[in-house]
């Protein structure tokens, strides 16, 4: 039996309320005392309602209504709530004295919603114990990383029904969660403040018809969890399954294709009142709402901070990610009105990266005046702190004055007489990444073994000569140098290592857009005077060398599904020019 959203308003009522006068209904549901009048009439004389208490009848027209599970989604990193998520998934945080998920889940089991999923990727054993504390399902997102929260629900699709979509780290101060939901609907806030939030517009019933992002609007907007009926989740698992696995889908969140899709997807406003749904999308939003967060969590990144800035937790603030992947995240921060960044490296870095090295490097850039940002870095673990530099940008190729002034970097690095404890070879690294790219069929190109061919006769030449190794940055481009008024640092020394300096040359030139003869005037500026045949020669051959290995890496990125774009081309043009160009030179 089909019933009305006033009929199911009061039905609920009625049922958890039994003997209650159509007044004290009216207070409980918030409609009019008219309304519900009319209501009782049509309820009692379908039967659902009998001397003020729910029927058999009144139970079996709500079924079709009851709740059959929730989703809690659990896999994304939380990248904005630097530096706690680099360390703990943000729903298992401890929020005025309560796990977040926990809390969460336990409102739903008292709602009487006893099936729950938690999809999890990210630190995703943090969350297995869930499934002997509550019972819960585990689902594992394995490309949490590379696709947004849709593919989450794609996975467990087929556990769509009549079910709550829920995100492990929000915080309800009252349980929002019922036993009997009438339709599809999305929980939302008020702000009075233009934002790029996802304000909604409605219209006749609250239905949702139109979603606006683009920060010119206030409003009501999208927060906390959802729910979706079994017409909704019906048609959005099929539109799922139309588009989850095409490339253009990847980095969306549910809710953009819902949004896309609005006309298909009748979902209706559920307005709450200010400071029941709590979304926390920094550290010093939740220490607003939990003031003894800050000094109960449990943070090696706080305490490295605090010890080496010799602060308390509570003097760090304004906590900005500025750099997220795979590698290493970073996050700006302020300590006494000063800023810095952290460096938090990657998982398993350690592997392809001598954090020693690199502290070794960084303590030579340093002294030497080259890297003016550098504080501390740990050398076991690589976590390190330097000086954010406001204002700073990149070095510009076409600027004479910078140019010379990072030739004079680079040069004082090379001459400094210093050792590093780690050496880098860039034509080794570039076959370690062509065995790698012929394992995945992507060196079978038309012209690729002859470029290879060149490059390892340009290889066997340069090496004829007999370059002593000096420190090397090997990682020398535009972006890596921050250049404020006067001042320019060379930052980023991961790679760093003894080498062939022509190789620091080899990158500087290839990562521009410099003629053959703009090439040479770099080379004569970074020596001070025009180059001897043999310098020219070895530094025209490492152009080559550091162009090559820069157009394999780029393929190698390609094929990880991280494509670096035209530069990959610039690369390739590169190499093709200098490796014959250095070998016209190694012949005449």
């Amino acid at each position: 039996m089909q019933i009305t959203r006033n009929e199911f308003v009061v039905l609920c009522a009625v049922k958890d309320h039994p003997g209650q006068t159509q007044r004290e209904v009216a207070d409980l549901t918030e409609l009019s005392l008219g309304t519900i009048n009319s209501t009782y009439k049509m309820l009692i004389a379908k039967g659902l309602v009998n001397d003020k208490r729910i029927t058999q009848r009144g139970l079996d027209a709500l079924e079709p209504h009851k709740v059959d599970n929730a989703i809690i989604m659990a896999a994304g990193l939380s990248s904005r709530f630097a530096p706690i998520s680099y360390e703990k998934p943000k729903g298992v945080l401890r929020v005025r004295g309560e796990v977040m998920i926990e809390r969460q889940i336990e409102q739903l089991l008292e709602a009487g919603i006893t099936d729950i999923t938690v999809v999890v990727g990210y630190k995703k054993e943090e969350f297995f114990y869930l499934a002997d504390k509550y019972g819960v399902d585990i689902v594992v997102n394995s490309l949490y990383s590379e696709r947004n929260n849709y593919y989450t629900l794609w996975l467990v699709r087929e556990k769509l029904a009549n079910t709550f979509i829920c995100s492990s780290d929000d915080y309800f101060t009252q349980n929002v969660f019922e036993p009997y939901v009438y339709g599809a609907y999305y929980a939302a806030a008020f702000s009075d403040k233009p934002s790029n939030e996802y304000f909604l517009t409605t219209g006749a019933r609250d239905l949702i018809t139109d979603v606006v992002t683009d920060g010119s609007t206030s409003g009501w907007y999208m927060l906390g969890h959802a729910y979706f009926d079994r017409a909704y989740s019906t048609r959005f698992a099929e539109i799922l399954d139309d588009i989850a696995e095409q490339p253009e889908t990847f980095g969306k969140l549910w809710e953009d294709i819902y949004i896309e899709h609005i006309l298909e997807l009748p979902m209706c406003i559920r307005r709450y009142e200010d400071g029941v749904l709590n979304e926390f999308d920094s550290l010093d939003e939740l220490r607003r709402f939990d003031p003894a967060f800050i000094d109960n969590v449990d943070s090696s990144i706080l305490d490295n901070i605090a010890g080496v800035l010799e602060c308390s937790r509570g003097d760090i603030v304004s906590i900005v990610p500025i750099k997220q992947g795979l590698t290493n995240m970073s996050f700006r921060f302020s300590v006494r009105d000063k800023a810095y960044v952290y460096r938090h490296p990657g998982a398993d870095t350690d592997k392809i990266i001598s954090r020693a090295a690199e502290t070794q490097a960084e303590t030579i850039a340093h002294e030497l005046g080259i890297d003016g940002t550098f504080i501390f870095e740990d050398a076991d673990t690589g976590w390190k702190i330097s000086h954010f530099i406001d204002g700073a940008n990149p070095l510009d190729h076409r600027d004479q004055s910078q140019v010379k002034k990072a030739l004079a970097i680079m040069r004082k690095l090379h001459d400094c007489g210093k050792t590093i404890d780690s050496s880098f070879d860039v034509f080794e690294k570039t076959k370690k990444l062509v065995g790698l790219l012929a394992e995945r069929s992507r060196t079978g190109f038309n012209d690729f073994d002859e470029l290879f061919a060149a490059v390892t006769q340009v290889h066997s030449n340069v090496v004829k000569d007999g370059v002593e190794p000096c420190p090397c940055h090997n990682d020398i481009y535009d972006t890596n140098f921050l250049v404020r008024g006067d001042e320019m640092f060379l930052i980023d020394w991961e790679y760093a290592g003894m080498g062939d300096y022509a190789a620091d040359l080899g990158t500087f030139i290839c990562c521009s857009d410099y003629t053959y003869e703009e090439t040479e005037q770099v080379i004569s500026s970074y020596f001070g005077s025009a180059p001897s045949a043999s310098e020219l020669r070895h530094c025209i051959g490492y152009v080559a060398l550091s162009a090559f290995y820069w157009f394999v890496w780029a393929i190698y990125k390609d094929a990880s599904s991280e494509p670096v774009g035209e530069q990959l081309y610039t690369w390739y043009r590169y190499a093709k020019e200098y490796s014959k160009r250095a070998l016209e030179l190694q012949e005449s």
